[in-house]
């Protein structure tokens, strides 16, 4: 025989999933080639028949609707909305008024050490109160 060997059921164990995933697949698969009776399938499940039923329609639904023809190449990025646009640009509006408060505080902070004289920090300073004269004893 030429080519791959068949894998059949076994090919559940080699795929992503949870073991108790892996189980199922492999039991749905080995009674749709007629390996494993559907009463035996569903003891090993644990399940009864009805719902190995439903998860052997489930399976086959799965596997048909990725089988489905589709258009070549990556599905196309949806385009934003007029809401989103507008955010987004309030958004760079506002990070730029944030950077320039930023750079605001920063001069701010740094002006008055750089260029502040001896004159002006003395016309700055507050002016001191003149000590308190003391109390005169009132007349009898």
């Amino acid at each position: 025989m030429r080519g791959r060997k068949p894998s059949g059921p076994a090919v559940a164990e080699r795929l992503a999933g949870s073991p108790l995933a892996q189980k199922r697949l492999r039991v749905i698969l080995e009674t749709l080639a007629g390996t494993c009776p559907i009463p035996e399938a569903c003891a090993r499940l644990g399940i009864c028949e009805q719902r190995f039923d439903q998860l052997r329609t489930q399976v086959l639904r799965a596997g048909l609707a990725s089988l489905e023809p589709r258009r070549a190449g990556r599905r196309p990025r949806p385009q934003a909305s007029a809401d989103v646009a507008a955010l987004q640009a309030q958004v760079a509006a506002l990070e730029i008024e944030l950077q320039a408060a930023r750079v605001r505080e920063e001069i701010a902070l740094a002006l008055p050490a750089v260029g502040v004289t001896a004159t002006e920090a003395a016309k700055k300073a507050p002016r001191r109160r003149a000590p308190a004269q003391p109390r005169r004893p009132l007349p009898t």
